[in-house]
C-alpha cells in the first residue's frame, strides 16, 4: 500500500518562500485561527520528509532562538515527529529528536517511504527537494499557505522556481483570520 505525501509550504502572492527587510514569520499575517488549525494538521500521525537546507536552517533558528514563531504549537509539534531527513551531505547525529537520516536520492528515498510507510508523510518547506518529488510524480498533495503580502522587493527563495510545469487540481480551499489562503492542490507533470 502506498500513503501520500503531501509538500507543504508557506508563501506570499508573489510567490517567495520567505523575505528579507524586516519582514516577522508569517509575514507578521499570523492570526489564532491560522495557528489552530496547523496544530490541528499536525496532531494526526504523520511522518515528516526534510532535506538537508531545511535541516540546517531549523537547528540554525532554534539554536539563535530569536524567532518567535518556533514556539508556536504547530511548530513544537512538527518538532516532535517522526522526521526523516534525506541528504548526501548531513552526518549522524543529527540534533533533532526522533531522527532518522537516510543517504541517497530523494526520488529513491521517499519512493522507498511511500512503500514503507504506515502513516502519511509531509514536507513543510525542502523546497528543492520538493520540486524533484513533484516532478518525479511522488508528491500526492501540495498544500499552500498564502499569505496577503507581495515581497517584490524583499522576496527571497522563490518557491517554484525551476519546477516543471504542472497542472493543479484543486482539491480544498480555506480562508484563515479572514485573509490568509489555504489552498490544496493534487498535481500533475503538464
Amino acid at each position: 500500500m502506498t500513503t501520500t505525501y503531501t509538500f507543504d509550504v508557506f508563501t506570499s502572492l508573489d510567490g517567495y518562500g520567505t523575505a528579507t527587510g524586516g519582514w516577522s514569520g508569517y509575514w507578521g499575517k499570523q492570526g489564532p485561527e491560522l495557528l489552530d488549525h496547523r496544530l490541528a494538521q499536525y496532531c494526526a500521525q504523520q511522518r515528516m520528509v526534510f532535506g538537508a537546507n531545511t535541516y540546517r536552517t531549523f537547528t540554525s533558528l532554534l539554536a539563535a532562538n530569536t524567532e518567535e514563531t518556533l514556539h508556536d504549537p504547530w511548530v513544537t509539534r512538527m518538532l516532535s515527529l517522526p522526521a526523516t531527513f534525506v541528504s548526501t551531505t548531513l552526518e549522524e547525529p543529527l540534533d533533532w529528536p526522533d531522527a532518522t537520516l537516510v543517504k541517497g536520492d530523494a526520488v529513491d528515498v521517499v519512493g522507498r517511504l511511500k512503500e514503507e510507510s504506515d502513516v502519511p508523510l509531509r514536507s513543510h518547506g525542502s523546497l528543492s527537494m520538493n520540486r524533484a518529488l513533484m516532478a518525479a510524480g511522488l508528491v500526492d498533495l501540495v498544500q499552500v499557505t498564502v499569505f496577503p503580502v507581495v515581497t517584490g522587493q524583499t522576496g527571497a527563495t522563490p518557491v517554484f522556481e525551476g519546477a516543471a510545469d504542472f497542472d493543479l487540481e484543486l482539491v480544498s480551499t480555506r480562508t484563515l483570520d479572514g485573509r490568509t489562503q489555504e489552498l490544496v492542490y493534487r498535481p500533475t507533470l503538464h
